[in-house]
């Protein structure tokens, strides 16, 4: 794993929490 590998993980994680967040709870978006 490389540092870019790393971060282009978190940043697929972070998206994806972010849309199923925005599922839940539109009312807060």
């Amino acid at each position: 794993m490389t540092a870019d590998n790393v971060v282009g993980l978190l940043v697929a994680i972070a998206l994806v929490g972010y849309l199923i967040a925005a599922l839940k709870y539109p009312e807060r978006f």
